[in-house]
């Protein structure tokens, strides 16, 4: 739970709107993919051990919330023409 707080914690300090060149897209697209490999690893430490379902719930949020980040940064890139 812990690797999954840390994780957490640096997605809590990407500041999407703050974005204003493609190194700032694809510095924040990197974090994204990143934090999505780091709690992919949590979960598959679990894989043979029967997984809490704090694990799982907290899991799975993160997951959702870096998908939801990752479109916006891609609605972002695509709405400014200096980014694109």
């Amino acid at each position: 739970m812990k690797r999954l707080d840390g994780i957490g914690h640096v997605l809590s300090g990407l500041d999407i709107s703050a974005i204003q060149t493609q190194a700032d897209v694809n510095r924040t697209l990197w974090t994204l993919d990143a934090a999505s490999k780091c709690v992919r690893a949590v979960l598959a430490e679990f894989r043979t051990q029967p997984a809490t379902e704090q694990l799982v719930r907290k899991s799975r949020n993160l997951i959702d919330l870096i998908e939801r980040a990752r479109d916006q940064v891609g609605s972002f890139e695509s709405r400014d023409p200096v980014l694109s």
